[in-house]
């Protein structure tokens, strides 16, 4: 199948490790154009520096401003945003009864505007040219909640409202915007997530992933590239009748349709 991503300009944050690092490979083999970004410039230069025609740009998109300049380095290097995939890292685990204000506030800056800023700087280009693709890296968490994930389920929860909403209203534009649901996957950030899981029960980490495993009617983690195809997907030429949808990737571990 041709996903009629060659010469599209797509911006990946958080784009130098785990999903976002194999998603920007993912599109750099369609022949898209990507910038992906990180925290580490020098990071993200080396990763860029990997790919076809890419460039790396250092952005915290937590901080003032980060979304303009982040979006400014991309149409500088390549042109308008095409697809622009919204990754960000997970807040630190935690019980719901235990968060406080200040936690929510941060998970929120981090997990819902900044990405609703990078949004709304690249929709009304997106619009105007009646093409453009958005796609969200969420959580499973996002349709059913994770145990001592409680600031992730919130912000991403909310995130997934307001795309979700988003959706209906720039359909008629040529814009699509869903969200691919990881579950289980095989990234650094899932082994810290279990290694701390197996320090609260004395346990090896090896057993806790094989518990994990165990409940994920595939057997298995999935891995970052099977993700990244799914995101890819998404933001290609014919799945241009596909938007304001939730696709899980996750090896069947949520047992709801």
């Amino acid at each position: 199948m041709d996903l009629q991503l060659g010469e599209r300009t797509v911006l990946v944050p958080g784009g130098t490790s785990g999903l976002g690092l194999a998603s920007a490979r993912r599109f750099a083999a369609e022949g898209a154009r990507v910038v992906l970004a990180g925290r580490r410039a020098e990071l993200a230069r080396e990763e860029a520096g990997r790919l076809p025609a890419a460039v790396g740009v250092g952005a915290d998109l937590a901080e003032p401003g980060a979304p303009d300049r982040l979006v400014d380095a991309a149409e500088e290097a390549f042109g308008p945003v095409d697809v622009l995939v919204l990754n960000s890292g997970g807040p630190p685990p935690g019980d719901a009864a235990d968060v406080t204000a200040d936690d929510v506030r941060a998970a929120v800056e981090t997990l819902l505007l900044a990405q609703m800023r990078l949004v709304q700087r690249v929709l009304p280009g997106m619009r105007e040219r009646g093409w453009g693709r958005i796609v969200a890296i969420g959580s499973s968490g996002v349709q059913q909640p994770l145990p001592r994930l409680a600031l992730s389920n919130t912000a991403r929860g909310a995130l997934a409202g307001w795309l979700k909403t988003l959706a209906a209203e720039v359909a008629a534009d040529g814009v699509t915007v869903n969200m691919v649901l990881p579950g289980r996957i095989d990234t650094d950030r899932v082994a810290a997530l279990d290694q701390a899981a197996a320090e609260r029960a004395g346990r090896g980490a090896d057993q806790v992933r094989a518990q994990s495993e165990a409940a994920i009617p595939a057997g298995r983690y999935g891995t970052p590239e099977e993700f990244a195809s799914a995101v890819v997907y998404l933001a290609s030429g014919p799945a241009a009748y596909v938007t304001g949808v939730q696709l899980r990737c996750d090896g069947g571990l949520v047992r709801s349709f």
